[in-house]
């Protein structure tokens, strides 16, 4: 009977222990868990590292392409103000009848019919060249026909003659025309001289005409 009972409480120990000893299972399980989502984590923070390095990385390119951006901003203004400044074109006429005269007289042709670019200046009736380029330069004008009467005026480059208008006969009106295309250098000056004894005819109708434009810049 002792001999039974002792069987008994052996198989009941035996059943306790496994009981005991059964958690070590699931605590092993939970640490092969944690160990994978360890090794997910490493490979998550060396993606974040790479991800950091790709980003400074395109920072840098940004701002390089950025430098490039403004440097064409710069340009594209340059560009812009250039091509405002080589607008450059004016016409003006007498408005009034002038001479005979005793000298040389520059003419100042008040009446503005264009003055882009404010080169010319009808305080003293001379064009200032803005910038180094070829300009082409048109002159006309009239007078009554008469014995005695007739028209020389001349366009001149910094004192020096270029061109002139002519014209002269007995009756009537006559007119003349010429034009140039000239070299200039910034600050250059061009106006038109009516020479002495001679005269020019205007009026409200605009008959004796200075006109000129830039070609191109250089």
């Amino acid at each position: 009977m002792f001999i039974l009972s002792t069987i008994v409480l052996l198989n009941v120990w035996a059943i306790h222990a496994d009981d005991l000893f059964s958690p070590s299972i699931n605590i092993l399980e939970e640490l092969g868990k944690i160990n994978i989502m360890q090794i997910r984590m490493e490979s998550m923070e060396k993606e974040i590292e790479q991800l950091k390095i790709e980003t400074s990385a395109q920072t840098k390119e940004m701002a390089q392409m950025q430098v490039k951006i403004d440097d064409m901003k710069v340009k594209m203004e340059e560009h812009t103000q250039q091509h405002e400044v080589s607008k450059v074109a004016f016409s003006v006429s007498l408005s009034s009848t002038i001479g005979p005269v005793k000298s040389l007289h520059t003419l100042i042709y008040k009446h503005i019919f264009l003055n882009q670019g404010d080169a010319y200046d009808a305080n003293t009736g001379i064009f200032t060249a803005p910038m180094k380029g070829v300009y082409a330069f048109r002159l006309f004008s009239k007078t009554h026909g008469s014995a005695d009467k007739a028209v020389v005026a001349g366009l001149f480059k910094n004192g020096k003659h270029e061109i002139s208008t002519y014209a002269r006969q007995s009756g009537g009106f006559i007119g003349s025309s010429n034009g140039v295309s000239l070299l200039l250098e910034k600050g250059d000056k061009v106006y038109v001289n009516l020479y002495s004894g001679y005269w020019i005819f205007d009026n409200e109708h605009h008959h004796s005409t200075f006109s000129g434009h830039l070609l191109f810049s250089m």
